[in-house]
C-alpha cells in the first residue's frame, strides 16, 4: 500500500512544483494571449476575470525598452466606450455606481497589454484587492521587467494567469 501513495505523493508534489512554476516566475510560453472562448455569459470570480472572456492579450511585437519609455501607456491607450459597453455586456452588467468598476486591461499596457476586447473586463473597486491594488501591482512588475528583474513575458503570463496570487507576494510598501 506504501508504493501507490508515496507515488501519488511524488506526482502531486511535481505538479505543485510545475504549478508554482508558472505562478511565481516560470515560463511564459504556455499562456495563450487573445483566444476567447466565451463573449457572454462571462463571470468574474474572486477577483479574477472569466479566463474564457479575458484571457489577456499582448501587443506580440512590444518589447522591454518600448515599454520602458516614459509615456509607452499613453501613446498605446485606445479603448473607446463602445468598447467597455460590450466588455460590461459580455460579463453581464447591465448597470453600475460610478466608481464600482474599472474596465481593466488584464496585461497593462504598462506590460505590453493590448487594448483588444480580450484582455478586458470588468474589474471591481471593492472588496479589495481591487483595480486600486492591481495598479500597485502593474507597476511593481513594470518596475520589475525595467530593471530586468524579471522578462517582459514572465511578467505578462503570470499578471495573465493570476494576478491576485503575484499581488500576495509581491513586497509590501512597493
Amino acid at each position: 500500500m506504501r508504493g501507490p501513495i508515496v507515488r501519488l505523493f511524488g506526482a502531486s508534489m511535481v505538479l505543485l512544483f510545475v504549478m508554482a512554476g508558472c505562478a511565481t516566475g516560470g515560463t511564459s510560453t504556455n499562456h495563450q494571449f487573445g483566444i476567447q472562448t466565451k463573449t457572454s455569459g462571462c463571470q468574474a470570480k474572486g477577483g479574477l476575470p472569466d479566463a474564457g472572456c479575458t484571457p489577456g492579450a499582448i501587443f506580440p511585437n512590444a518589447t522591454k525598452d518600448q515599454i520602458c519609455q516614459s509615456g509607452y501607456s499613453r501613446s498605446v491607450r485606445n479603448v473607446p466606450t463602445s468598447e467597455k459597453d460590450q466588455v460590461y455586456a459580455e460579463y453581464g452588467i447591465a448597470s453600475r455606481q460610478p466608481g464600482q468598476y474599472e474596465v481593466d486591461h488584464l496585461v497593462s499596457l504598462e506590460l505590453g497589454g493590448s487594448n483588444e476586447i480580450a484582455n478586458l473586463w470588468p474589474e471591481l473597486a471593492d472588496p479589495t484587492p481591487g483595480f486600486h491594488q492591481k495598479d500597485t501591482l502593474e507597476n511593481y512588475l513594470h518596475d520589475q521587467v525595467c530593471s530586468g528583474a524579471m522578462s517582459l513575458g514572465d511578467a505578462q503570463a503570470r499578471i495573465a494567469t493570476n494576478w491576485l496570487a503575484i499581488y500576495q507576494q509581491m513586497p509590501q510598501g512597493q
